[in-house]
């Protein structure tokens, strides 16, 4: 099963795509769309959706998972990120692929087995499930791991089809 795990973001949407198999998983490709800080909102969901739409048609995933977006008093941040969200769900239905969702906590115990990790902790152990030789430089492209990851541990423990 090839999985594309994304980080909903406006300035950096991380994405990663990983393949399990039987009990194990590996990377295949992983790395961050950055859009230009001050652009225009309409031109940086098309860069978006243009570039998720490109990941899809390269990597062919079987499965797509994301974050629940979660936002403490930033409505601000919020409102543009799920318009970001929205796009690349849209890729993936127009796809045809099988979308979930995980919140922050699922991530955190799927990696962990503990609801309070912090980023170090799942960074860490998104290296060592993965044999990576360093953790990503980017946060958003750990996160993306992270929740493919957590779509593949899903799926071996029987929690999703």
């Amino acid at each position: 099963m090839v999985i594309l795990g994304i980080d909903p973001g406006i300035g950096r949407l991380g994405w990663a795509v990983i393949e399990k198999s039987g009990s194990s998983v590996k990377a295949i490709d992983y790395g961050c769309i950055e859009t230009e800080v001050n652009g225009d909102i309409g031109e940086r969901l098309v860069i978006i959706s243009r570039e998720v739409k490109a990941l899809i048609k390269k990597h062919n995933p079987n499965a797509f998972s994301t974050e629940d977006l979660f936002f403490g008093n930033n409505s601000k941040t919020a409102m543009v990120v799920g318009q970001a969200r929205g796009v690349i769900i849209l890729a993936a239905s127009e796809s045809k692929i099988p979308i979930t969702s995980y919140t922050p906590n699922q991530i955190k115990i799927a990696l962990s087995g503990y609801g309070r990790a912090d980023k170090k902790q799942i960074a860490q152990m998104v290296k060592m499930t993965l044999k990576l030789k360093e953790i990503p430089k980017m946060d958003d492209t750990t996160d993306a791991l992270a929740i493919a990851l957590t779509h593949a541990f899903s799926v071996k423990m029987g929690k999703l089809a």
